[in-house]
Parts: structure tokens; C-alpha cells; sequence
């Protein structure tokens, strides 16, 4: 005999509320200059390691501290202040589950990754959203005048996506300062594409956080790992919450490799940084608005034709980013710069795209 004891199976009214991400990966053929990817390939030296993995070696657990240690001494800093994880998204995750209560509030500025208000809502705080204006540059007065004694966590990407604007050093040191009772979490995600970093700061300031990926410079994205460095104490927590297993092993054997070929990252940033100023003027050329942009990508202005022109590229064989639906960002397109003869087949196919709808810029 059984007793009904509830209608259905319900979730967390958090996650009943919470906004969904849906990238949209499917039927990516062409030349992808629409996830900010690296366009290319990893270092050689990775695909020596992957040629070389052995199949009893994936019948383990695997075992992160040796590869946390190595990228530690890499980047200068402690052990205990480093977490490798599954992804950026998952450093993200973690610290949104280690330090928000659904009574907290978490700033976010917009437009940005989605991930942090989902990661926020997820946890059942409320997500103060702080709109950049139409310059599309990080609005620091704003975000310190969003500060309450309910803000437990402020997430800022720098350089910034989709507009590749920066929030410089001191700027991001006095958010830290206003909020010592709040995480601040720092994506540094296109680091090597602006050079400014505050990781190094973290061993002193108890409430600062910086995250790191291997999907951009590195071309690691599809082995899913990222950095998450903090103060040792607060990173102890953190730790807490992580599964003990949440990087797969080949991800492992690849990153040390990866850090080790510092001459194969200086090259490809240097191509991305020449290949976005190509951009730049040839968007000029073309007369077409974009943002100054500190990441491996251009935001630009197409307007109502925003997605006919994306429908062109794609003919075309090059996939570009339509983000007319982010926060401030209505007719606005990204394409990713990849290496500079990726970048002249771009900037050909956008010049036939707009010949072609006889795209003219909004007066």
C-alpha cells in the first residue's frame, strides 16, 4: 500500500526561475570566428602529449595537485591560493555556491557573460544588474554606487565580452577596497590579448578572486579546463566545494606543456593583436561603427540588418557572432580575430556580405 506524499517532483524555485543559456554550437561548419576561440590549433607540443596518452592511463582518477602545483610556480603563486577547474564556467560556479545565500545580492555589469547572473540565480540571490552606457566601457562609478551591505559577490570580466572593454588595476583594487565584506571575482579570461592582470594581488587581498581559462590562448576549449586563484584561505573553501575529480585526466597531461611553450602563446597573441587592429580598419574602411575592444574580438554596429548579415557570412563560410540580444547591444554583431590571413578572409567576406544587402550605417 503506498501513500502519496506530493503531486510531483518540483526543483529549487531558484531553478525554476533562473534564466537558460542555449550557445548555439550546432552546424558550426566554416571558418569559426564567432566563439572567440583560438583559430588555430594548441601548441605542437600538446598534440606530442595527446599522441602519446595511453589507454590504461584513462582507467584512472585523476589527480590535479601535481598539475595545480606545476601551474602555481608558473604564474608565481602559492599551491594552496590555485584550484584548476572545469572551465572558467565551473570556477564560477564554485564561487557563487561557496559564498551567496539566496538573502545576498551579486553585482554584475552588462552587457557580459551570461554565465554569472545564471551561476548567481542558480543559488537563489537576487543579481543586481549594472547597465555600461552606450559607449559600452566598464561603468565604475556605478558599480561602486551598486554596493549595499547585502552585495556578497561582484563578477567582472576584464577585458570584458562581448565589448572588449577593460576595467584597469586600480579601478578593480577600489571595488575590492569598497567591499571587503564581497568577493571580488576578476574573469581574466583574454588576458594575453590585453596584458593587465591582477592575479598577483591575490595573496594580499583576502576578498579578490581572478579566474583564468585555456580555451582562448591556449586552444584548450574542448579539454575544459581554467584557473581560479584567490587568497589561500578564502580558496580553502572553495576547494571545499569542488569535486575532488572535476578535470578530466588528459586535460592534465596537456596543461603542463601548454604553460611550458610560452614562445607559442606570445606568437599567436601578437597575431590576434594584429589581426584585430586589421579589423578595425577595415571596419572603418567599410564604415562601420565598432567599440575599441582589449580582447581577441571586434563588437560592431550593423543594425537592423544584424542578422542577414550573420546569414551572409555563414554562405560565405565564416561564422561571426550575432549579440543583438545582450544588454545595450541591439544591431550589434562580434567577429573573432584569429591569425591575419584568418582575418583577411573575414574582413572579404563581410566587404561582399554588405555589398550585397546594400548595408549602408545608421545616420
Amino acid at each position: 500500500m503506498s501513500t502519496e506524499i506530493g503531486t510531483k517532483l518540483r526543483p529549487r524555485t531558484a531553478v525554476e526561475r533562473m534564466s537558460e543559456y542555449h550557445p548555439p554550437l550546432a552546424g558550426r561548419e566554416g571558418l569559426r570566428l564567432d566563439f572567440n576561440e583560438n583559430t588555430l590549433a594548441p601548441s605542437p607540443r600538446v598534440a606530442d602529449v595527446l599522441a602519446h596518452i595511453q589507454a590504461d592511463g584513462l582507467t584512472k582518477y585523476p589527480e590535479r595537485e601535481h598539475c595545480e602545483r606545476i601551474a602555481a610556480a608558473h604564474f608565481g603563486l602559492d599551491a594552496r591560493a590555485v584550484l584548476l577547474t572545469n572551465g572558467v564556467d565551473e570556477a564560477l560556479h564554485l564561487i557563487c555556491e561557496t559564498y551567496l545565500e539566496p538573502q545576498d545580492e551579486a553585482v554584475v555589469v552588462t552587457p557580459t557573460f551570461s554565465m554569472y547572473a545564471l551561476y548567481a540565480e542558480m543559488t537563489g540571490a537576487t543579481v543586481r544588474s549594472v547597465q555600461a552606457g552606450a559607449d559600452l566601457q566598464f561603468p565604475a562609478q556605478r558599480v561602486l554606487d551598486a554596493i549595499t551591505p547585502a552585495t556578497r559577490l561582484i563578477m567582472i570580466a576584464s577585458p570584458n565580452n562581448p565589448t572588449g572593454a577593460i576595467a584597469d588595476r586600480s579601478t578593480l583594487l577600489a571595488i575590492a577596497e569598497r567591499a571587503p565584506h564581497a568577493g571580488l571575482l576578476v574573469d581574466e579570461a583574454y588576458y594575453h590579448f590585453h596584458g593587465e592582470s591582477l592575479l598577483a594581488d591575490t595573496a594580499r587581498i583576502p576578498n579578490l578572486f581572478v579566474a583564468r581559462t585555456f580555451s582562448k590562448a591556449y586552444g584548450l576549449a574542448g579539454l575544459r579546463i581554467g584557473l581560479l586563484a584567490g587568497h589561500a584561505e578564502a580558496m580553502r573553501f572553495v576547494r571545499k566545494v569542488s569535486s575532488p575529480y572535476n578535470v578530466n585526466s588528459v586535460a592534465l597531461e596537456c596543461l603542463p606543456v601548454a604553460l611550458q611553450d610560452e614562445a607559442y602563446i606570445t606568437w599567436y597573441a601578437e597575431q590576434v593583436r594584429q589581426s584585430r587592429e586589421r579589423i578595425v580598419s577595415a571596419l572603418d574602411a567599410l564604415r562601420v561603427p565598432q567599440w575599441p575592444s582589449h580582447a581577441n574580438f571586434v563588437l560592431m554596429k550593423i543594425g537592423p540588418q544584424h542578422a542577414a548579415v550573420v546569414e551572409g557570412m555563414r554562405r560565405r563560410g565564416i561564422l561571426i557572432r550575432d549579440r543583438s540580444r545582450d544588454p545595450g547591444c541591439d544591431g550589434c554583431v562580434r567577429i573573432t580575430a584569429g591569425t591575419l590571413e584568418q582575418t583577411e578572409r573575414g574582413i572579404l567576406a563581410l566587404a561582399e556580405t554588405l555589398k550585397e544587402l546594400q548595408w549602408q550605417p545608421e545616420k
